[in-house]
């Protein structure tokens, strides 16, 4: 009888040890825990962000007879751009304040804003309502995307060499904040700037679009500078 009862007590305490789920680290359910605790809030912005870029797009290329008309399109367009642009600055302050910044995060929110910025310029070039800016508009693009490579090129060999993710420094918050202001100007100038201060057609978005291909250029020059050691040709 005694032998009984501590059988029966034995089956209980190994069975409330596996409820309590201290058993569970070594489990399947265990490395499907961890991965779901990767995707946090400051994450699951940025894949926001880049979810949203196809759609701005779409309302940047809607030709000006459409049935939305000429002005809600770019209205909609740069209400989407600017709630993704949110989302950068939110999720890099809540990675921070909560300490929630994860290796994904350091990666994924610099391409996100690649996506952002790249996927307004290419719209912007091919859209025939921005057409007076065509001209501009294709070297700045090709400038933009030409850093954003090199950049994303020299993370990954300096990733690959000594394993350090390369985050974002100020130069290039900078670059992306004024990279925003550009394409929001281009977006709104024509039917809210330039007929409040009756101003020529997109004075104000060639400027900013030849401060932000300044910026642009330093922000990229300012990483090889530091970075350069990993990929010297000399050594």
């Amino acid at each position: 009888m005694d032998n009984r009862n501590k059988n029966i007590t034995k089956y209980k305490e190994k069975n409330e040890k596996h409820d309590s789920g201290h058993s569970f680290g070594e489990n399947d359910g265990g490395g499907e825990q961890i991965a779901a605790r990767r995707i946090n809030l400051p994450n699951k912005l940025t894949i926001f962000r880049i979810i949203l870029v196809p759609v701005f797009m779409v309302f940047i290329l809607l030709p000006e007879k459409s049935i939305l008309g000429e002005i809600w399109p770019k209205i909609f367009a740069a209400a989407l751009f600017f709630i993704a642009s949110l989302t950068d600055f939110i999720d890099g302050f809540l990675a921070r304040r909560l300490n929630l910044i994860t290796d994904f995060g350091r990666l994924m929110d610099p391409l996100a804003d690649k996506f952002m910025v790249l996927g307004a310029m290419v719209a912007i070039t091919a859209a025939d309502a921005f057409a007076p800016l065509r001209w501009l508009s294709i070297w700045a693009t090709a400038l933009v995307l030409f850093r954003e490579l090199a950049v994303t090129s020299l993370r990954l060999v300096v990733k690959s060499s000594d394993e350090v993710v390369i985050s974002a420094n100020f130069s290039a918050k900078v670059k992306t904040l004024l990279q925003i202001v550009c394409i929001m100007t281009i977006l709104l100038e024509k039917i809210i700037i330039s007929q409040n201060l009756n101003t020529p057609d997109y004075l104000f978005s060639y400027i900013t679009m030849a401060v932000m291909i300044v910026a642009t250029v330093y922000s990229g020059f300012v990483y090889f500078k530091k970075y350069w050691g990993y990929i010297n040709p000399k050594k």
